[in-house]
C-alpha cells in the first residue's frame, strides 16, 4: 500500500505544477488570450492610421488648391460664407412645397 501510495504522490505533484503553468500559459497576464486580444487591438490600431492617412492626405490636397486655386477659394466662400462680387444681386427662393 505505501509504494500506490508514494505512486500517487509522484504523479500529483507534477500534474499539478504541469497545470498551474498551463493555466498561466493560457490566461495570464502575459497568455495566449492576452496575445490574441492584443492583436485583435492592433490590426483595429493599424486600420484606423490607415483611414486617418487617407483622410489627411485629402486634407493636404484640400489645403493646397485653396492655396494655388482662386477659383476654388472664391467657390468655397460663395457657398459656405455667403459672399457676393459688388454689385451681384443674390435672388432666395423658398423650398419648394412651402407656401
Amino acid at each position: 500500500m505505501t509504494g500506490i501510495r508514494i505512486t500517487r504522490r509522484t504523479w500529483l505533484i507534477p500534474a499539478a505544477c504541469l497545470s498551474f503553468i498551463l493555466f498561466f500559459t493560457v490566461f495570464g497576464e502575459r497568455g495566449l488570450l492576452r496575445i490574441y486580444e492584443m492583436r485583435q487591438e492592433k490590426q483595429r490600431i493599424d486600420r484606423t492610421v490607415a483611414d486617418l492617412r487617407v483622410e489627411n492626405q485629402k486634407l493636404r490636397l484640400s489645403i493646397e488648391a485653396l492655396h494655388s486655386d482662386r477659383h476654388q477659394l472664391e467657390r468655397i466662400a460663395r457657398k459656405e460664407l455667403g459672399l457676393v462680387r459688388p454689385n451681384e444681386v443674390i435672388y432666395q427662393f423658398p423650398p419648394s412645397g412651402s407656401k
